[in-house]
């Protein structure tokens, strides 16, 4: 057959790929866009040699690209969303709410709870990350509490929420993958899913201590600030309120968003009736820009606009680029195949799940595909295992969903990245729902405690 691929040519191309972007990332610290361009290139040039045609090579580059579309327009609408709600005192009134009423002695696991819950209503951990994320983390940064715990906090939490609402994306793209029924989907996750959000907090309490030593002068200091340079209003509240009334009512993130921007520049021209047409424009394509005079302040609330996430759309752009074209050369599924063969046990099943998911994660850095890819990988293992399909669709969340965030060259990894301004390798070590949702899945599997293992 032509371009057969082996197992060992198969697995060399992607070790190969892992060492370029794990060494141009970690050890030279370079944006994730060279090395994930650097090796397209180099798999186009290994496809060429393979004989692989143009046709085939633009054919899977257009079909990584197709999935992307809707994510990219969502990311563009966010950076106008996070500009508008800076603008319109939003975001430097939630911050100054947040002040009153979280626990300045128990910040960092306040911020965990918070974005669990307030993720768990609406469904995505991407708006909540770009909006009280964002406020949540210039209260942390005020406070001094190491950036990288905050951001590792409200990330954790933002996924947990997105992990177990059935208004998210992901979730019930996994519950359709492993054909599942949404709610006994989510109500089979916590099994592995309380246990990681106990020990979570429990670490965060551990770790977050040392906020309880927080400058209660620099704090009233930025409430100061924040009071006069922006409008501190209850109404702040309402783009909040419609961003869960639109959640709860299922419409989708694109008019979502495009309600809460218009309604957010309402605000604004209530506030200051004479902003011209050019400054709202300025405002949605390059961001909003502090002049409070307080450098700290100024840079916390200096960000947003289209132009912000153009770094992350191009990253996406690149990471599906490279997806489709793995798919298209059957590379991941050669490597694959020969994996499912040898899982003779539900402990190894449930494990290969997992670390598959996480392999396409750092392979490809797109969410979607860490649970597309592994679920039609594994699916016939499952059906002829004793497992029901919902081992498979939690398996799948464990090791893909709540993976990407750690990945610098993933999309939510260079989302949130950019978004709070802290490398994903900074965050990384504190994002502990993530790196514990796999562990407790892999106990699960191997010692069969909330294994579900009747067929549906």
């Amino acid at each position: 057959m032509k371009n057969k691929l082996s197992f060992t040519e198969a697995a060399s191309v992607l070790m190969g790929m892992l060492i370029i972007m794990g060494f141009g990332v970690i050890k030279f610290g370079l944006s994730p866009q060279t090395p994930v361009m650097l090796v397209i290139g180099l798999l186009i040039l290994w496809a060429r040699i393979r004989h692989f045609s143009w046709e085939e090579v633009h054919a899977g580059i257009k079909d990584g690209m197709s999935t992307g579309l809707i994510p990219i327009f969502i990311f563009i609408l966010i950076g106008s969303l996070i500009a508008t709600w800076i603008a319109a005192g939003i975001i430097p009134t939630l911050m100054i709410w947040g002040f009153n009423l979280i626990s300045v002695k128990f910040f960092v696991p306040s911020v965990f709870v918070v974005c669990a819950i307030i993720g768990l209503s609406i469904g995505s951990a991407f708006t909540l990350i770009s909006t009280v994320g964002i406020a949540l983390f210039g209260m942390g940064m005020t406070m001094g509490v190491n950036p990288a715990l905050v951001a590792g906090a409200i990330i954790s939490g933002a996924i947990f929420g997105d992990k177990m609402s059935p208004l998210s994306d992901s979730t019930n793209l996994a519950a359709a993958i492993g054909e599942s029924d949404l709610f006994k989907h989510i109500k089979n996750m916590m099994w592995t899913t309380i246990p990681a959000f106990v020990v979570s907090l429990i670490l965060y309490f551990i770790l977050g201590s040392g906020s309880s030593e927080a400058n209660m002068d620099k704090i009233s200091q930025t409430i100061s600030i924040l009071s006069s340079h922006f409008s501190i209003t209850a109404w702040a509240a309402l783009p909040i309120i419609l961003m869960f009334v639109c959640a709860w009512l299922k419409i989708p993130a694109i008019p979502t968003l495009f309600i809460n921007i218009g309604v957010s520049l309402v605000m604004l021209f209530i506030q200051k009736p004479h902003t011209s047409l050019q400054s709202i424009a300025a405002l949605i394509q390059s961001g909003f820009v502090s002049k409070t005079g307080n450098a700290n302040v100024d840079m916390l609330l200096t960000r947003g606009g289209v132009s912000s996430m153009m770094g992350t759309v191009s990253l996406i752009i690149l990471t599906l680029t490279l997806g489709g074209l793995l798919m298209n050369f059957n590379i991941i599924q050669v490597v694959m195949e020969p994996l499912v063969k040898r899982l003779n046990s539900s402990g190894k099943l449930i494990t290969a799940t997992i670390f598959a998911g996480i392999g396409v994660n750092l392979f490809v850095g797109e969410q979607y595909l860490s649970v597309i890819l592994p679920g039609k990988a594994f699916k016939p293992a499952f059906d002829k295992s004793k497992l029901d399909n919902l081992a498979l669709s939690r398996a799948l969340e464990d090791g893909g969903t709540v993976i990407n965030y750690l990945i610098p060259w993933g999309v939510a990894g260079a989302f949130a990245a950019s978004t709070l301004g802290v490398p994903t390798l900074d965050y990384l070590p504190f994002v502990f729902f993530s790196l514990l949702s796999p562990v407790f899945s892999i106990i699960s599997g191997w010692t069969g405690i909330g294994l579900k293992e009747e067929k549906a």
